[in-house]
């Protein structure tokens, strides 16, 4: 406990906290305080090769000591509150950390608790998730039990990281199976409470075939809303058009992804967007200034901005905001944009991926010259397995890309 000030507070040392750090230091800027309680770091990505194993999960973490920048003072604890008015972060031991800016970027948090019976199910019966660490082996051992019989997979009705996780694990283990000689055997359903398997159309026919292929029995306008383990039920809320219905859903293995939000301190907080159950910060999606507290700014899956939610869009969202940070420091307007850039490596089989990459305009974003990228490559999945997470520990963690 005590008080502690700073020039700028990070809340959050995960992707988005620790290469906003680590651009700051480059850029020579001095008097940073990160608010992070966890010793460990992870990289989140390979849990879904976790989950169909390919990957240990031990490969998939690193000290948090090792990635934060020299100069930066690190406060072992959890935020717990934010005071933008008196420009102040309260952690769980009662620290009191003064700042003038603040860059926020906590992470979100799984809402397991928001389907009826999913946290009591949970590792057990059949029940997983590639979206812990814990569980990611554990979907593992369930899926490769199943010689036959019915596979579900769920995405839920709230913004996720990596939203197309769902379908990855989803075409994972329909690969195992196909491998094995039990696919014709075994019923794979993938339920969504969109309208289609991606939102990019030149990524969805591309994905459509990859589900013919497989033969999984895809039913949209579907939200996960209860499991009963005993029964090994899922419960599905069905929206068409005006009516809405039920459906029960008989499983062997229910693969889960969580309904998500902001911390619940952000809910609580000023920084939350007016009337945002989920309590994402309200900030301007290009700029990432919060639009009522000039010296704040957010990255990464708790800001508001209409981005996906993944990695990549953080190294693009990181210089922005450093750059306008520093803009803002030195008492001028952010002149620096982000265009909505995010991109997710639909894994389609063990060796093949399809790189989706778009903005805000919703349409492709390829960044990859004289490569088509919008079709199942080989290449794509080598730079899923072992480039982007070199990338990621030896260049971005330290704000070089």
């Amino acid at each position: 406990m005590g008080t502690a000030r700073a020039r700028i507070v990070i809340v959050g040392g995960g992707t988005a906290g620790i290469t906003v750090a680590a651009r700051l230091h480059r850029a020579g800027v001095e008097g940073v305080t990160l608010v992070e309680p966890s010793a460990e770091h992870r990289y989140q990505p390979l849990l879904t090769l976790v989950g169909a194993g390919v990957v240990p999960v031990e490969h998939t973490v690193r000290p948090e000591a090792r990635y934060i920048p020299r100069g930066t003072t690190w406060v072992r604890e959890a935020a717990t509150e934010i005071d933008p008015d008196r420009r102040r972060v309260v952690t769980q031991p009662g620290t009191t950390v003064d700042y003038d800016f603040l860059v926020v970027a906590p992470g979100l948090q799984l809402d397991w608790s928001r389907v009826t019976g999913l946290s009591e199910a949970l590792g057990r019966d059949g029940v997983s998730s590639v979206y812990t660490p814990e569980l990611a082996p554990r979907t593992w051992e369930f899926l490769r039990g199943v010689k036959g019989g019915t596979v579900v997979f769920t995405s839920p009705d709230t913004p996720v990281k990596c939203g197309g996780a769902w379908q990855k694990i989803a075409y994972l283990a329909a690969d195992h199976y196909r491998r094995a000689g039990t696919l014709s055997s075994t019923r794979l359903i993938a339920c969504s409470p969109g309208d289609s398997i991606f939102g990019v159309p030149e990524y969805r026919v591309v994905l459509e075939k990859v589900v013919d292929r497989y033969g999984i029995d895809t039913r949209f306008h579907r939200e996960l809303v209860e499991v009963r383990p005993g029964r090994r039920e899922a419960i599905f809320r069905v929206r068409e058009g005006d009516e809405q219905t039920t459906e029960t859903v008989a499983y062997d293995v229910l693969h889960v992804v969580p309904p998500q939000s902001a911390p619940d301190f952000l809910k609580a907080s000023p920084l939350a967007r007016p009337g945002d159950p989920l309590g994402w910060v309200d900030v301007d999606g290009a700029t990432m200034q919060h639009v009522r507290y000039p010296e704040v700014f957010a990255l990464g899956d708790a800001a508001g901005s209409p981005n996906a939610k993944t990695g990549a869009a953080v190294r693009k969202q990181a210089p922005v905001v450093v750059a306008n940070l520093i803009e803002a420091m030195a008492g001028n307007a952010p002149a620096t944009r982000y265009d909505g850039y995010s991109s997710c490596p639909l894994v389609t089989a063990r060796g093949k991926v399809v790189l989706a990459e778009f903005d805000y305009t919703g349409r492709p974003h390829p960044t990859i010259p004289f490569v088509n990228t919008a079709k199942e490559r080989r290449d794509m999945w080598l730079l899923k397995r072992y480039g982007l997470p070199w990338m990621y520990w030896n260049l971005m963690l330290r704000g070089q890309v």
